[in-house]
């Protein structure tokens, strides 16, 4: 590249571990991208399937070669840190983007000056008249889902609007806001580190705009099967870790019920053959769903001292006070109905 070339306005990470094809698919997407100035850092964890020597001598992309699966927080934290433009998108290397993806949501960022976060419209490959999301929603558990998950796409979420954080499948955020708040908690490895960026960046005084006209076609599941026990894991103790850091004390206190809440909606879906518990049949797999739900939460205790430091850290970043916390949690809550009845 020439030395003298201006820096790109965008610097697009693309983490990647195993995935070759769906890789270039995503590349070649980012390839038809049009009215944007953008670089691409492709930041691969380790793989073993040519997907590095394919971005870098076939479609001549930067590449940040890990020899280990570092995770999806850590790789994209490299990437943040050799970005070059201003605001740095996420796209999955199992999405495609249209090619008005970059520009619409760098079209955001023009609103105010303390819009620090683009959400794109994310949709199913497969079957593109359902959105896989628009957005994020949270339960008052921690546990988040996007908005308009499964829902057939009749152009609902097809208005510019603030929402609560990006889906970090597809997403845009100012280099400023990441340079103040820091990038992704590597403690989690992967699920729900971007649920946790983004309420870390709406305390610290920051906003989200939904981006409708910045389309998305994801393949679900690509990175862990949706009935993989590590993927159910990490969610679930993801969950703890990200309340235990981000959420005011006195809905801490009512964590546990509205846990319970959420399992025993739980429970009602699969009995009515709905909600991620049917991906778990018979007595012996639920019981090692509990088994993995409870190892996951004994997982989270034991970095809970950790967590409890990060949360000072937070709060010495907060421009939103406990009670705005909440009631902005509340406000852009999911319904346990909705929640346990859509699988993720």
């Amino acid at each position: 590249m020439d030395a003298e070339a201006p820096p790109p306005d965008i610097s697009v990470a693309v983490v990647n571990w195993n995935r070759r094809e769906y890789l270039r698919a995503c590349l070649d997407s980012l390839a038809r991208q049009r009215g944007a100035s953008f670089e691409i850092i492709v930041v691969d964890n380790g793989s073993s399937d040519g997907s590095a020597e394919m971005a870098r001598a076939e479609l001549g992309v930067r590449v940040i070669a890990n020899t280990v699966n570092l995770g999806f927080c850590a790789a994209n934290n490299q990437a943040f840190e050799a970005a070059r433009g201003r605001f740095i998108a996420l796209l999955n290397n199992d999405a495609e983007a249209e090619p008005d993806f970059l520009a619409e949501l760098r079209r955001a960022f023009d609103a105010a000056p303390d819009i620090g976060m683009a959400a794109a419209k994310v949709l199913v490959y497969e079957d593109p008249r359902r959105i896989d999301k628009a957005g994020h929603l949270i339960y008052p558990d921690g546990q988040n889902r996007g908005r308009g998950t499964g829902e057939t796409d009749h152009r609902q979420y097809d208005q510019i609007e603030e929402c609560l954080w990006p889906d970090g499948c597809a997403a845009m955020y100012r280099k400023a806001m990441l340079d103040a708040i820091g990038g992704f908690d590597e403690d989690l490895f992967m699920f729900g580190d971007d649920a946790e960026l983004g309420l870390r960046a709406r305390i610290a005084g920051w906003r989200c705009l939904y981006m409708p006209g910045a389309v998305v076609r994801h393949h679900r599941g690509a990175s862990l099967a949706a009935g993989s026990i590590e993927r159910i894991f990490l969610i679930e103790r993801n969950r703890v870790l990200l309340a235990a850091k981000l959420f005011p004390w006195r809905l801490l206190l009512w964590n546990p019920a509205y846990f319970a809440l959420r399992l025993a909606g739980g429970l009602w879906a699969a009995a009515g053959g709905k909600g991620e518990m049917v991906r778990f049949p018979g007595l012996v797999n639920k019981l090692r769903l509990a088994q993995t739900i409870l190892r996951a939460d004994l997982a989270a205790l034991h970095m809970l001292p950790r967590m409890l430091r990060k949360r000072r850290e937070v709060r010495q970043l907060a421009k939103l006070g406990p009670a705005q916390v909440t009631a902005l949690i509340l406000r852009n809550r999911i319904g346990v109905r909705a929640l346990v009845e859509k699988s993720n």
